[in-house]
């Protein structure tokens, strides 16, 4: 059930002047992610602006991907509702498509309970054959998966590989891997936290930065995993100041707007996220510039 190890970007989705989606420049971000040693491809998740996609739409840009990507790398389909039929429906046809795995958020706005959760997760990988990796982030959807609910449903449902872990609270995370064995896949949802996440057992991370420094995020990750602990850590502290620019503002308006600022023309975003402020754009300037991507 292993689906990757590193760094897997967790992809933007270009948008034209109309809206619609820029499948030219999908194109070509995905090619220079392959390039930049990007370890997978998480298509349509909340930095690929799903939650403002049709279902049509949203496994549109989910099969282009995995049809351009090729096996090279892994691509994992962000399926994930609050709605347990919907995210069977989407997970299904991800795995028709080819993902690798499909990377399911907590039910926003319902707010389940644990059982309920269990219940929800367990639904949804037992209707598909491929690796499910549960994304706990209760900042976005006001409920979290506890420790005790993750390794039920690891150790329980054989396709449940692991878990994206946006919960900010190491302490809470290191319980968990006292919970679960070493083929557990934890991987940092928080670009900032990718040293402790390896640190307590972790695969990764599902990162925001890559999509603007694909070889550095790689690299802090394949320090880690050759040893050196503090190359690892040194260049998680360098890009630490770019980390915190790319969310001065909700994800994904930052790191869109620091794409554009590379000439990456990736449009802007569907509403209710607007344009990044002039003050995060020359934020993001000077970082990056200091950072030495610009």
């Amino acid at each position: 059930m292993a689906l990757f190890k590193g760094a897997g970007v967790a992809l933007i989705t270009p948008f034209k002047a109309d809206g619609s989606v820029d499948y030219d420049v999908l194109t070509q971000l995905i090619e220079e992610q392959i390039a930049g040693g990007t370890d997978a491809i998480i298509a349509c998740g909340t930095t690929g602006e799903a939650s403002t996609m049709s279902e049509e739409e949203h496994m549109d840009v989910v099969r282009f991907i995995i049809n351009k990507v090729n096996h090279r790398i892994p691509v994992i389909a962000g399926t994930g509702s609050n709605s347990t039929e919907t995210a069977v429906k989407l997970s299904k046809e991800a795995e028709e498509y080819g993902a690798d795995g499909v990377l399911l958020v907590t039910p926003y706005y319902n707010k389940a309970t644990q059982g309920g959760l269990i219940q929800h997760y367990t639904t949804i990988a037992k209707a598909i054959s491929i690796p499910c990796i549960l994304y706990n982030v209760p900042s976005r959807t006001g409920v979290t998966i506890q420790p005790e609910t993750m390794a039920y449903l690891y150790n329980n449902v054989d396709n449940i590989a692991g878990m994206k872990d946006a919960t900010g609270n190491i302490s809470m995370t290191t319980k968990l891997m006292t919970m679960v064995d070493r083929d557990f896949m934890l991987y940092s949802g928080d670009d900032d936290e990718i040293v402790p996440i390896l640190a307590v057992g972790g695969s990764g991370v599902i990162s925001v930065l890559s999509n603007v420094a694909p070889r550095e995020t790689h690299e802090i990750c394949q320090k880690w995993f050759d040893g050196d602990i503090e190359g690892s850590l040194q260049a998680q502290l360098k890009a630490y100041p770019l980390i915190k620019a790319l969310f001065n503002e909700v994800n994904p308006i930052p790191v869109k707007a620091a794409m554009n600022l590379q000439g990456k023309k990736v449009g802007g975003l569907r509403l209710p996220l607007t344009e990044a402020e002039d003050s995060t754009k020359q934020l993001l300037e000077k970082e990056m510039a200091k950072y030495g991507i610009l």
